[in-house]
Protein backbone atom coordinates (compact mmCIF):
# COMPACT_ATOMS: atom_id res chain seq x y z
CA UNK A 1 0.00 0.00 0.00
CA UNK A 2 3.13 2.70 0.70
CA UNK A 3 4.87 3.84 3.42
CA UNK A 4 2.61 5.61 5.95
CA UNK A 5 3.12 8.70 8.29
CA UNK A 6 2.36 9.42 11.37
CA UNK A 7 -1.42 9.79 11.03
CA UNK A 8 -1.68 6.87 8.80
CA UNK A 9 -2.00 8.83 5.66
CA UNK A 10 0.54 7.21 3.38
CA UNK A 11 3.78 8.42 1.25
CA UNK A 12 2.77 9.24 -1.93
CA UNK A 13 3.81 7.04 -4.48
CA UNK A 14 5.48 7.88 -8.06
CA UNK A 15 3.71 7.12 -11.24
CA UNK A 16 5.00 3.28 -12.16
CA UNK A 17 7.81 3.49 -9.46
CA UNK A 18 6.29 0.51 -6.92
CA UNK A 19 2.66 0.76 -7.95
CA UNK A 20 1.10 1.32 -11.66
CA UNK A 21 -1.00 3.70 -10.05
CA UNK A 22 0.08 6.33 -7.41
CA UNK A 23 -2.77 6.71 -5.04
CA UNK A 24 -2.60 7.44 -1.02
CA UNK A 25 -4.76 5.25 1.15
CA UNK A 26 -6.77 5.84 4.45
CA UNK A 27 -7.78 2.63 6.55
CA UNK A 28 -7.58 -1.31 6.45
CA UNK A 29 -11.14 -2.07 7.09
CA UNK A 30 -13.69 -4.26 4.83
CA UNK A 31 -15.65 -1.28 3.50
CA UNK A 32 -13.86 0.25 0.35
CA UNK A 33 -13.87 3.22 -1.20
CA UNK A 34 -12.46 5.09 -3.96
CA UNK A 35 -12.35 8.71 -3.59
CA UNK A 36 -12.26 11.53 -6.26
CA UNK A 37 -10.90 14.72 -5.36
CA UNK A 38 -12.46 17.90 -7.36
CA UNK A 39 -11.54 20.98 -9.91
CA UNK A 40 -9.46 22.58 -7.77
CA UNK A 41 -8.45 20.01 -4.88
CA UNK A 42 -6.14 16.61 -5.20
CA UNK A 43 -5.85 13.93 -2.51
CA UNK A 44 -4.42 15.89 -0.33
CA UNK A 45 -6.65 18.67 -0.24
CA UNK A 46 -9.30 17.67 2.12
CA UNK A 47 -8.58 19.26 5.27
CA UNK A 48 -8.89 17.58 8.80
CA UNK A 49 -11.56 15.78 7.78
CA UNK A 50 -8.70 13.05 7.18
CA UNK A 51 -8.18 12.47 10.89
CA UNK A 52 -11.58 11.79 11.34
CA UNK A 53 -11.89 9.22 9.25
CA UNK A 54 -12.75 5.53 10.85
CA UNK A 55 -9.40 3.73 9.37
CA UNK A 56 -10.83 0.03 11.20
CA UNK A 57 -13.92 -0.09 9.53
CA UNK A 58 -12.98 1.43 6.13
CA UNK A 59 -10.04 1.05 2.79
CA UNK A 60 -10.33 4.44 1.36
CA UNK A 61 -8.04 5.01 -1.55
CA UNK A 62 -7.52 8.93 -2.79
CA UNK A 63 -6.91 9.29 -6.42
CA UNK A 64 -5.22 12.19 -8.24
CA UNK A 65 -6.52 13.01 -11.87
CA UNK A 66 -3.65 12.81 -14.50
CA UNK A 67 -1.93 16.51 -14.56
CA UNK A 68 -2.96 16.83 -10.88
CA UNK A 69 -0.95 16.25 -7.31
CA UNK A 70 1.35 13.25 -7.33
CA UNK A 71 0.64 12.41 -11.03
CA UNK A 72 0.61 15.69 -12.26
CA UNK A 73 3.42 14.76 -14.66
CA UNK A 74 1.41 12.01 -16.21
CA UNK A 75 0.15 12.41 -18.97
CA UNK A 76 -3.62 12.65 -20.52
CA UNK A 77 -6.24 13.62 -22.30
CA UNK A 78 -7.66 15.09 -19.36
CA UNK A 79 -11.29 13.51 -19.52
CA UNK A 80 -13.99 11.73 -17.38
CA UNK A 81 -13.60 8.59 -19.17
CA UNK A 82 -9.54 8.77 -18.64
CA UNK A 83 -10.29 9.32 -15.28
CA UNK A 84 -12.57 6.20 -14.92
CA UNK A 85 -10.10 3.85 -16.95
CA UNK A 86 -7.83 4.78 -13.87
CA UNK A 87 -10.33 4.00 -11.19
CA UNK A 88 -11.11 0.68 -12.68
CA UNK A 89 -7.38 0.24 -13.04
CA UNK A 90 -6.90 1.14 -9.82
CA UNK A 91 -9.07 -0.88 -8.29
CA UNK A 92 -7.92 -4.03 -10.20
CA UNK A 93 -4.12 -3.04 -8.43
CA UNK A 94 -5.93 -3.28 -5.08
CA UNK A 95 -7.61 -6.25 -5.83
CA UNK A 96 -10.91 -4.68 -5.23
CA UNK A 97 -13.44 -6.82 -7.10
CA UNK A 98 -16.51 -4.24 -5.70
CA UNK A 99 -16.05 -0.99 -3.83
CA UNK A 100 -18.08 2.54 -3.38
CA UNK A 101 -17.05 6.01 -4.88
CA UNK A 102 -17.44 8.98 -3.20
CA UNK A 103 -17.00 11.79 -5.75
CA UNK A 104 -16.35 15.69 -4.35
CA UNK A 105 -17.84 18.37 -7.33
CA UNK A 106 -16.59 17.60 -10.59
CA UNK A 107 -15.61 14.06 -9.13
CA UNK A 108 -18.93 13.75 -8.94
CA UNK A 109 -19.53 13.43 -12.20
CA UNK A 110 -16.52 11.32 -12.72
CA UNK A 111 -18.09 8.56 -10.15
CA UNK A 112 -20.91 8.36 -12.74
CA UNK A 113 -18.35 7.91 -15.34
CA UNK A 114 -17.12 5.44 -13.45
CA UNK A 115 -21.18 3.74 -12.75
CA UNK A 116 -21.64 3.99 -16.26
CA UNK A 117 -18.42 2.08 -17.10
CA UNK A 118 -18.61 -0.32 -14.78
CA UNK A 119 -21.93 -0.62 -12.83
CA UNK A 120 -21.89 -4.19 -11.03
CA UNK A 121 -18.76 -3.08 -9.82
CA UNK A 122 -20.34 -0.03 -7.56
CA UNK A 123 -21.78 -0.62 -4.58
CA UNK A 124 -22.88 2.71 -3.46
CA UNK A 125 -22.17 5.99 -4.78
CA UNK A 126 -21.51 9.26 -2.48
CA UNK A 127 -21.64 12.79 -4.78
CA UNK A 128 -20.68 15.72 -2.15
CA UNK A 129 -21.31 19.07 -3.63
CA UNK A 130 -21.29 16.91 -7.12
CA UNK A 131 -21.62 18.30 -10.81
CA UNK A 132 -25.24 16.58 -11.91
CA UNK A 133 -24.99 13.72 -15.24
CA UNK A 134 -26.34 16.16 -17.64
CA UNK A 135 -24.51 19.43 -19.13
CA UNK A 136 -23.69 21.88 -16.48
CA UNK A 137 -25.30 25.22 -18.13
CA UNK A 138 -23.51 28.24 -18.19
CA UNK A 139 -24.43 31.73 -19.33
CA UNK A 140 -21.64 33.60 -21.35
CA UNK A 141 -20.16 35.16 -17.92
CA UNK A 142 -20.11 32.24 -15.81
CA UNK A 143 -18.26 30.49 -18.98
CA UNK A 144 -16.33 33.55 -19.10
CA UNK A 145 -15.77 33.08 -15.29
CA UNK A 146 -14.91 29.54 -15.44
CA UNK A 147 -13.38 29.13 -18.36
CA UNK A 148 -10.58 31.60 -17.61
CA UNK A 149 -9.51 30.67 -14.84
CA UNK A 150 -6.99 28.16 -15.60
CA UNK A 151 -4.72 31.37 -16.91
CA UNK A 152 -6.11 33.40 -14.19
CA UNK A 153 -5.80 32.95 -10.33
CA UNK A 154 -8.25 35.99 -9.74
CA UNK A 155 -11.20 33.95 -11.44
CA UNK A 156 -9.91 30.72 -9.00
CA UNK A 157 -10.56 33.04 -6.00
CA UNK A 158 -13.87 34.46 -7.51
CA UNK A 159 -15.38 31.03 -8.02
CA UNK A 160 -14.23 29.39 -4.49
CA UNK A 161 -15.70 32.55 -3.08
CA UNK A 162 -18.94 32.24 -4.64
CA UNK A 163 -19.50 28.30 -3.92
CA UNK A 164 -18.55 28.94 -0.25
CA UNK A 165 -21.26 31.63 0.37
CA UNK A 166 -18.79 34.06 0.36
CA UNK A 167 -18.15 33.42 4.06
CA UNK A 168 -14.75 31.67 3.61
CA UNK A 169 -11.55 33.70 5.23
CA UNK A 170 -9.52 35.40 3.44
CA UNK A 171 -6.54 33.20 4.26
CA UNK A 172 -8.51 29.87 3.28
CA UNK A 173 -9.23 31.28 0.22
CA UNK A 174 -5.48 32.37 -0.65
CA UNK A 175 -4.67 29.07 0.20
CA UNK A 176 -7.09 27.18 -1.80
CA UNK A 177 -6.12 29.09 -5.20
CA UNK A 178 -2.07 28.39 -4.03
CA UNK A 179 -2.57 24.73 -3.64
CA UNK A 180 -4.93 24.62 -7.08
CA UNK A 181 -1.97 26.89 -8.93
CA UNK A 182 0.48 24.64 -7.59
CA UNK A 183 -0.88 20.96 -7.81
CA UNK A 184 -2.24 21.53 -11.04
CA UNK A 185 -1.35 21.56 -14.37
CA UNK A 186 -2.90 24.59 -16.63
CA UNK A 187 -3.62 22.50 -19.38
CA UNK A 188 -5.14 19.67 -17.43
CA UNK A 189 -7.35 22.31 -15.36
CA UNK A 190 -8.39 23.63 -18.73
CA UNK A 191 -9.33 20.25 -20.24
CA UNK A 192 -11.43 18.69 -17.42
CA UNK A 193 -13.58 21.66 -17.29
CA UNK A 194 -13.93 21.60 -21.00
CA UNK A 195 -14.74 17.73 -20.65
CA UNK A 196 -17.00 17.48 -17.84
CA UNK A 197 -19.35 20.49 -18.46
CA UNK A 198 -21.33 19.80 -21.84
CA UNK A 199 -20.84 15.67 -21.21
CA UNK A 200 -24.12 14.50 -20.93
CA UNK A 201 -24.50 11.14 -19.12
CA UNK A 202 -28.22 11.48 -17.78
CA UNK A 203 -29.67 8.79 -19.52
CA UNK A 204 -27.14 6.28 -19.06
CA UNK A 205 -27.41 6.72 -15.37
CA UNK A 206 -31.87 7.37 -15.17
CA UNK A 207 -32.86 4.38 -13.32
CA UNK A 208 -30.12 3.58 -11.41
CA UNK A 209 -30.45 1.55 -8.62
CA UNK A 210 -27.51 1.58 -6.75
CA UNK A 211 -27.79 3.47 -3.29
CA UNK A 212 -26.91 7.26 -3.72
CA UNK A 213 -26.31 9.86 -0.79
CA UNK A 214 -26.20 13.57 -2.25
CA UNK A 215 -24.40 15.63 0.28
CA UNK A 216 -25.00 19.61 -0.24
CA UNK A 217 -23.65 22.42 1.75
CA UNK A 218 -25.95 25.14 3.20
CA UNK A 219 -24.67 27.74 1.42
CA UNK A 220 -23.39 26.63 -1.89
CA UNK A 221 -24.99 28.95 -4.28
CA UNK A 222 -23.76 26.72 -7.42
CA UNK A 223 -24.93 23.24 -6.36
CA UNK A 224 -28.06 23.94 -4.47
CA UNK A 225 -30.03 21.06 -2.72
CA UNK A 226 -32.90 22.16 -5.61
CA UNK A 227 -30.76 21.40 -8.15
CA UNK A 228 -30.16 18.02 -6.77
CA UNK A 229 -33.85 17.36 -6.63
CA UNK A 230 -34.44 18.11 -10.30
CA UNK A 231 -31.23 15.91 -10.98
CA UNK A 232 -29.98 13.32 -8.92
CA UNK A 233 -32.99 12.45 -7.23
CA UNK A 234 -34.79 12.49 -10.53
CA UNK A 235 -32.36 10.16 -12.24
CA UNK A 236 -31.63 7.89 -9.20
CA UNK A 237 -34.77 5.63 -7.41
CA UNK A 238 -32.73 5.45 -4.18
CA UNK A 239 -31.01 8.78 -3.81
CA UNK A 240 -31.07 10.37 0.05
CA UNK A 241 -30.64 14.08 -0.14
CA UNK A 242 -28.68 15.74 3.20
CA UNK A 243 -28.13 19.18 3.75
CA UNK A 244 -24.96 19.92 5.34
CA UNK A 245 -25.81 22.67 8.05
CA UNK A 246 -22.99 25.78 8.21
CA UNK A 247 -20.58 24.56 5.09
CA UNK A 248 -20.43 25.40 1.68
CA UNK A 249 -19.03 23.49 -1.13
CA UNK A 250 -16.33 22.24 1.36
CA UNK A 251 -18.14 20.66 3.85
CA UNK A 252 -14.63 18.61 4.61
CA UNK A 253 -13.11 21.82 5.26
CA UNK A 254 -15.71 23.51 6.82
CA UNK A 255 -17.14 20.94 8.62
CA UNK A 256 -15.10 18.01 9.19
CA UNK A 257 -16.96 15.41 11.67
CA UNK A 258 -20.45 16.10 10.11
CA UNK A 259 -19.34 15.37 6.86
CA UNK A 260 -17.52 12.08 7.35
CA UNK A 261 -20.22 10.91 10.13
CA UNK A 262 -23.00 11.13 6.97
CA UNK A 263 -20.94 9.15 4.73
CA UNK A 264 -19.56 6.83 7.25
CA UNK A 265 -23.21 6.05 8.58
CA UNK A 266 -24.17 5.97 4.48
CA UNK A 267 -21.59 3.50 3.83
CA UNK A 268 -22.61 1.00 7.04
CA UNK A 269 -26.38 0.90 6.63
Amino acid sequence: MGRTNGVGFPDPFTEGERMAIAHRTIGTGPVRVIVLHDWFGTSANWGSVLDYMDPEGFSYAFLDYRGYGERRDVPGRHTLPEIADDVLELADQLGWDTFSLLGHSMGGKAVQQVLVRAPERVEKLIGLCPVPAAPYAMDDATHALFHGAAEDPAKRRTILDLVTGHRASRHWLDRMVAHSLAVSRPEAFAGYLADWQPRDLSSAVKGSTVPVLVLVGEYDLALTADVMRTTWQAWYPDCTLVTVPGAGHYPPHETPVAFVTEVEAFLRG
